[in-house]
């Protein structure tokens, strides 16, 4: 199995990356560590509690605050999109996330996997930053090539245009 990964670009003066949720595929001691050496200003999770529970990362949140960053979970499920209340909580973190960036700060955004649903934020963030949807788009898939999988993560990621 494939170690704790951190794939990263530059997006709006600062640096976004996605990665999979930390004891999903090995000790989550050491890949907290990983995480933590990252050095991120803001981190977002997509996973739902079910899932960091299953991977002994229920702590997560609390612990990402005790390494002085910044922590928003936003749950969706597998293969999913942003349901309307976290879809209000987007917001937030979006903007949130766009001025970490704009200050040259760092954002990790994972899901379970590092493709899917953090791919799907991370391409939103780089459209609402003003990239083009396509540009972007093969701009992420070059350092994460299964990064969003699924049609409605696509109109979701690219609808950041509107």
């Amino acid at each position: 199995m494939a170690g704790f990964d951190i794939y990263s670009l530059p997006v709006a003066g600062g640096v976004a990356a996605l990665c999979p949720l930390p004891g999903r595929q090995d000790d989550y001691s050491a890949d907290l560590q990983r995480l933590c050496d990252w050095r991120p200003s803001l981190v977002i999770s997509m996973t739902t509690q079910a899932e960091m529970v299953a991977c002994d990362a229920a702590g997560l949140g609390d612990d990402i605050e005790a390494l002085a960053a910044c922590w928003i979970h936003l749950p969706v499920a597998d293969f999913g999109v942003p349901t309307p209340d976290i879809e209000e909580l987007w917001r937030v973190a979006a903007d949130t996330a766009l001025a970490t960036l704009q200050r040259g700060g760092r954002v990790l955004i994972h899901c379970n996997g590092g493709c899917g649903r953090s791919g799907m934020a991370v391409l939103r963030l780089m459209v609402e930053a003003g990239e083009e949807p396509e540009a972007a788009l093969a701009r992420l898939r070059a350092i994460r090539p299964c990064a969003v999988e699924t049609e409605a993560q696509m109109r979701w990621a690219f609808s950041g245009r509107d």
